[in-house]
């Protein structure tokens, strides 16, 4: 689609964004005023928010839900934090696009106000990282924005518009065709096909193999690949584990599913892959979490990688088979290569009884009635009561491994989606979510050392009627890190306790001050009723779970011990 006729830079950038299909824009005032007024007139929601890591975390979710890019904004002083916000998104490999405003040439190097170079800041966690400073490049800019964002393997992109708040872009005027280009609009933009040698090679590699395992990684999720996987692991009785980020590729009570393997993991999931004889990576990297550094598999374990960017096929495991390509269409070929054989029963029933012995152990924890509750108890009762369509979006740390270990997804329309690394992602990324898809029920999984971050977006969600539901597991403190704390102290005296406790709070009592709804459980029997409850609420609702600070996560399992 091309229209040119002569518009201001506001309205050039608001078509651009109309046109490829951006239903939400996540800022901080004050940047590119103008276009505001554009982007309500052709319909697309302008959510201010508290803070300008927020609206990056928020672009961030509703880009990975969406399949299309998020667009976050800040002015000039703003995009530090806006950087910073970054992270979780070029590391969840996730296309969101990020504009500031800069000083004129002639205000740098001078002691500008609030104004320092701005390109070293996001150098780190983007793919494309330009200046516009003419209204000319517009055009130029902007389309290939979208094109780094959505292709090869999505992450972030930064353009940093001249002027503080972008003004003299916005007002100035020009002849500037929009010109839409459909790939790119979503990702994956493209859907690379690999070369047939390579898809023989690991067709070869897989079918030689006696205790192969499948590893799904986030990639898979990207490229809508789940379906594929698992037919390539029910056409061979391959078992399947995932990476966190790759949660939900197979449904948690199907017969070859062992769970989230690697540092945030199940004990069965790593025994099981340390055991294989051939990992098959999919749409995974090998960096130290999925491997739980690098011991699981051990070095020197045959793999096969399935990646669509090259530069990953044997970054860990040296000798790799490699097959580049779009995830999707690799399994899907891959599929077609290999021919049926009888499943290996002594392996599979290995791999059973892995996960036999862990859920036996686990299973008095997850129905625990003690007072504080259990975290294992909490998710027990999510699982039971999460609905068909639901997306659980949950933070790092603890909030990660309970989340990843012990709530159980057992339909094929429920989503997962963890921060990469970012305490405090998931609740403003969970708004971002809501937005992208306002029919299916959101559900944030937070501590409330995540919580505290970004509390304020409450009245976010409360003005725009953006209807998650947040669970806080709420111990008190910094849970983690306690065991490790109180091993640096050993027998000497002090106050370890002054490194990770936190003073009581009612969080439920907070959001109900905010004009939320706030339910406060203190009781394991209350939980599926609270939840059940928050989900039926037509307002942002707070469940707020009071678990115990001394209840830590299993120990993870390695070969060496």
């Amino acid at each position: 689609m091309e229209q040119s006729e002569t518009k201001t830079g506001a309205r050039f950038i608001a078509e651009m964004f109309k046109g490829y299909g951006v239903t939400h824009v996540f800022y901080m005032d004050a940047i590119l005023r103008k276009t505001m007024v554009d982007l309500e007139e052709l319909g697309i929601r302008r959510v201010i928010t508290h803070s300008e890591k927020a609206a990056a975390y928020m672009a961030d979710g509703y880009a990975r839900i969406s399949g299309r890019p998020g667009v976050c904004m800040a002015q000039s002083v703003g995009a530090a934090n806006l950087a910073a916000g970054l992270q979780d998104a070029w590391l969840g490999r996730s296309p969101v696009i990020a504009l500031t405003g800069k000083k004129p040439p002639l205000f740098q190097h001078r002691h500008a106000y609030q104004e320092i170079d701005h390109t070293p800041m996001f150098a780190p966690v983007t793919k494309y990282n330009v200046d516009v400073v003419n209204i000319a490049q517009l055009p130029f800019y902007l389309r290939q924005a979208f094109r780094e964002a959505t292709s090869g393997t999505p992450r972030p992109v930064h353009l940093d518009l001249l002027g503080h708040s972008a003004r003299p872009l916005e007002a100035a005027e020009a002849s500037l065709p929009v010109i839409i280009e459909e790939p790119f609009t979503h990702y994956p933009a493209f859907r690379p096909e690999p070369d047939a040698a390579s898809v023989e090679r690991a067709a070869h590699a897989i079918a030689a193999a006696q205790r192969p395992v499948i590893v799904a990684g986030g990639g898979v999720r990207s490229s809508g690949a789940a379906a594929a996987v698992v037919a390539l692991a029910e056409k061979l009785s391959i078992p399947v584990a995932t990476s966190v980020n790759g949660k939900g590729t197979i449904l948690d009570d199907h017969p070859l599913s062992v769970g989230v393997v690697g540092s945030y993991s199940v004990r069965c999931a790593n025994q099981v892959v340390a055991a294989a004889d051939l990992v098959i990576y999919i749409g995974s990297n090998t960096g130290d979490q999925v491997t739980h550094n690098w011991t699981v598999p051990p070095m020197g374990t045959a793999v096969v990688q399935i990646d669509i960017d090259p530069t990953e096929i044997g970054r860990s495991y040296a000798g790799a088979v490699g097959v580049v390509g779009d995830a999707h269409t690799a399994v899907t070929r891959l599929t077609a290569a290999l021919e049926a054989k009888p499943a290996n029963e002594t392996w599979l029933q290995q791999v059973h009884a892995f996960g036999r012995t862990w859920r036996q152990e686990m299973e008095p924890l997850r129905q625990s009635d003690a007072v504080p509750i259990r975290p294992e108890r909490l998710c027990k009762e999510l699982s039971d009561v999460l609905p068909e369509d639901a997306v659980l979006v949950a933070d790092t740390g603890y909030s990660a491994i309970w989340t990843a270990t012990m709530v159980s997804l057992r339909h094929p329309g429920q989503s997962y989606l963890r921060a990469a690394g970012s305490l405090g992602w998931a609740f403003p990324a969970a708004l971002g979510v809501k937005c992208a898809v306002p029919e299916r029920p959101v559900i944030c999984f937070t501590g409330d050392g995540g919580f505290w971050y970004h509390l304020s977006e409450l009245e976010t969600a409360r003005r725009h009627r953006i209807n998650t539901v947040t669970i806080i597991n709420n111990n008190g403190g910094l849970g983690q890190g306690i065991p490790d704390i109180h091993k640096m102290y050993g027998d000497r005296p002090g106050k370890p306790e002054e490194l990770y406790q936190f003073e009581p709070v009612n969080f439920a009592r907070i959001a109900q001050e905010m004009g939320c709804v706030g339910i406060r459980v203190e009781r394991p029997e209350e939980i599926g009723v609270a939840i059940r409850q928050a989900l039926t609420t037509d307002a942002p609702t707070v469940v707020e779970v009071i678990t115990g600070l001394n209840y830590h996560a299993p120990e993870v399992w390695s070969p060496s011990g």
